[in-house]
């Protein structure tokens, strides 16, 4: 077993903390496309609305971020993050995780993580998740809807961070164990 588990779902899902709280209890590398992508953006004196129009227009930018969620995935012993993260760690992925949230809370997140105004992130957040969207289908034939890759899905609107990670924290160690047997 290569110990890799990957937590998918939509911008403001809670998959970055979720991702950091599951690489520090297991002991995991940690890899984030959400990272990856705002250190692009940075790295082009660009806003993620902006950065996003950019990658648009070219597959390479998704590319790269997919390569490198693929290449830890295969490494094995890590934890990876993203929208694409269970198809990009395919077989590798002993566990994947879905979060799933409201449109209305993932922007109060977003909003509240960024300190940016809500209307700002929610057009932000839409712009970007519709030319995601459209890309993912375009470059992969991945429909980011689709749920029935994943093993575990877990509604953010109604559990709190600290709950969900407990139920994670469950989920896997019970599939460690019981795969150790």
């Amino acid at each position: 077993m290569k110990r890799v588990i990957s937590v998918g779902g939509l911008h403001g899902t809670g998959k970055s903390s979720l991702a950091d709280a599951i690489a520090k209890k297991f002991n995991l590398r940690r890899m984030s496309a959400g990272v990856i992508f705002r250190q692009l953006a940075k790295e082009r004196n660009l806003t993620l609305e902006e950065f996003s129009r950019v990658a648009a227009g070219d597959e390479d930018i998704d590319r790269l971020i997919d390569d490198k969620l693929r290449e830890e995935a295969e490494k094995g012993n890590a934890v990876i993050d993203g929208q694409l993260a269970a198809w990009m760690a395919g077989d590798n992925a002993d566990l994947k995780i879905l979060l799933i949230a409201s449109v209305e809370n993932r922007i109060r997140r977003i909003s509240e993580r960024d300190g940016t105004d809500f209307e700002y992130a929610r057009r932000e957040t839409i712009t970007r998740e519709g030319s995601e969207k459209a890309r993912y289908i375009e470059y992969y034939g991945v429909d980011v809807s689709d749920h029935s890759v994943y093993d575990l899905v877990i509604n953010t609107d109604k559990y709190g961070l600290e709950e969900v990670i407990a139920i994670v924290f469950t989920a896997i160690e019970a599939f460690f164990g019981k795969s150790a047997d």
